[in-house]
């Protein structure tokens, strides 16, 4: 009997398969004690564990490259942690195992971080995936993943680290679906630049029988357990009429009245280039430039490293609008030469903007850097900084920007609701503003976006945050400046269009949501835009955002 569950969709399409699960196996070692001369042999053993590992996790990165190799990088930085080698050598010192002082080592790590409600929290599962695989290679067995299978099915997880996610086959894996996890996690992101269906925080996901047969849609987050032939036939039509419209659609983003959205990636370095340029993204919305800070976390990379990077990607779009975001360095992405290590909420500390006018001269390299990979090219260069609170913090990455020689758009990121209440103000010291709503719907509902628990606050469509969104439109058409969306939201087809008729000037995704997104805009004139945004924001929910806005638009 067909069954409907609903989780959070997070990545177009629709699938129909089998269910397979990812393995769990716990690898919990056994508490023994070894002879203290033994000890030393251990720590040996212990140390070439956690080199193999990290170094297989950059392997993984180099080759799954663009956004993943920037999580997997970080993740091999996890393994390799000072802190976390030399509480892993005191235990073994007092009479552990090597493989039980890792065990235990990361799970006091692991209840630091859960039990103290801190934006790293979301990184918990990456720091199990870390644990797990360290572990494996001490007890010389298989690390459990991705289950072996001839047949494509259907990937059923708790959660899904990056390393599995990263090199997922997707003509074996046709879809997943996740317990927990958010809209914004890792896992998500990666499914997106996959171009897999995808769906997370699904409760009771586990309990789904290994070989049921299921539908997924990434677009509304259902899962169809035993679909009936009819709700097959649906799907399958639907699938169908989506490739014959994205097929359809190309050129410029544009209403069918002829409004025109220019349609931005979202890229995380060189390696993201080709897959933008293949969607026809209209150039970068969100340049992420943190990739280049994650081969040395002791170090900053040098001039000439970050010149050559950011003009490798200006090079891809001749004539074309180029966004770099400055380094966002801190909380979920601590540096150690730049971030304190013993902040107690770094969310609500020392990131973004904050730690670059900490460190002026890393700010000033990179400054500089771009300055002389524009050199020469007819790009359109933009820049913008992260985490701006106000007027002032505006003002002091301009000055920045202009001492440096940069001859630049200079923007602000609105990520925190005060710089999107006060956005006039913000825009009087710089030239453009780019909303980054996975950030901006966390501080907005003091929600972690990684934590599956509190998606629904999350979710884009919430009328609050569409809200902050049309305050910020709004004063940029008052003062004659754009303002665009960069964030996840923008890579949702229906919530483009709402987006539209709030008034975003552009929007920018991941690639392989441009042609959805073109597609869907094309079908719509401004006006239906701008009636859907306004029923949006007159609802109380999500929910009801998105139906009311469905409603518009379908005519109903």
């Amino acid at each position: 009997m067909e069954t409907t569950l609903r989780g959070v969709g997070v990545s177009h399409g629709v699938a129909i398969g089998e269910v397979r699960h990812m393995g769990t196996a716990v690898l919990e070692p056994p508490a023994k004690q070894i002879p203290a001369e033994e000890a030393e042999h251990e720590q040996a053993r212990a140390r070439r564990a956690v080199e193999a590992v990290a170094a297989d996790l950059t392997a993984r990165g180099n080759l799954a490259g663009g956004e993943a190799q920037g999580v997997l990088e970080a993740q091999a930085m996890m393994a390799q942690d000072p802190e976390l080698i030399a509480d892993v050598e005191r235990r073994i010192a007092v009479g552990s195992t090597a493989e039980r002082a890792v065990y235990d080592a990361f799970a006091s790590y692991r209840a630091l971080l859960a039990g103290a409600g801190e934006y790293l929290a979301g990184r918990v599962a990456d720091l199990d995936d870390v644990r797990n695989r360290i572990v494996a290679r001490l007890l010389g067995v298989p690390m459990p993943g991705v289950p072996d299978s001839d047949e494509p099915y259907i990937l059923i997880a708790r959660d899904l680290a990056p390393a599995d996610t990263a090199l997922l086959d997707p003509t074996l894996v046709l879809g997943f679906v996740t317990e927990e996890g958010g809209p914004t996690s890792h896992s998500a992101i990666l499914a997106r630049a996959l171009g897999v269906p995808a769906i997370v925080a699904l409760p009771g996901a586990g309990e789904l029988a290994e070989g049921a047969e299921i539908a997924i849609d990434g677009s509304s987050g259902e899962v169809f357990v035993d679909p009936s032939a009819e709700k097959r036939a649906a799907l399958e039509a639907d699938a169908v009429a989506r490739k014959a419209a994205l097929s359809a659609s190309s050129g410029p983003g544009a209403t069918s009245d002829g409004h025109t959205v220019p349609l931005l990636a979202n890229i995380g370095g060189p390696g993201d280039v080709a897959a933008a340029v293949a969607a026809g993204a209209e150039g970068v919305g969100l340049f992420r430039t943190e990739f280049l800070f994650l081969d040395d976390s002791a170090r900053a990379p040098s001039e000439e490293k970050q010149t050559a990077a950011y003009r490798q990607v200006l090079e891809a779009f001749p004539q074309g609008r180029v966004v770099v975001r400055v380094l966002d360095a801190g909380a979920d992405k601590p540096l150690d030469f730049l971030t304190p290590a013993d902040e107690p909420n770094p969310a609500l500390g020392v990131r973004g903007l904050r730690t670059l006018l900490d460190h002026p001269d890393v700010l000033r390299t990179q400054l500089t850097a771009l300055a002389r990979a524009a050199e020469g090219l007819p790009v359109h260069l933009e820049v913008m900084a992260p985490m701006v609170a106000d007027r002032a913090d505006a003002k002091a990455f301009a000055d920045a920007c202009r001492a440096a020689g940069l001859h630049a758009k200079f923007g602000a990121m609105v990520e925190i609701p005060s710089a999107a209440l006060r956005a006039r103000s913000v825009l009087q010291e710089v030239e453009f503003l780019s909303l980054g709503t996975n950030d901006l719907a966390q501080y907005t509902f003091a929600a972690d976006r990684q934590v599956g628990a509190v998606s629904r606050l999350q979710d884009p469509w919430q009328p609050a945050l569409l809200d902050l969104v049309a305050l910020a439109a709004e004063a940029g058409r008052a003062e004659g400046k754009s303002c665009g969306v960069c964030g996840e939201a923008a890579a949702d087809p229906l919530l483009a269009c709402v987006l539209t008729g709030l008034g975003v000037t552009s929007l920018s995704m991941g690639a392989a949501s441009i042609p959805y997104v073109r597609a869907t805009l094309a079908k719509y004139t401004l006006a239906q835009c701008e009636r859907a945004a306004a029923a949006a924001r007159a609802t109380e929910s999500a929910d009801e955002a998105r139906a009311a806005a469905q409603g518009v638009l379908s005519g109903e």
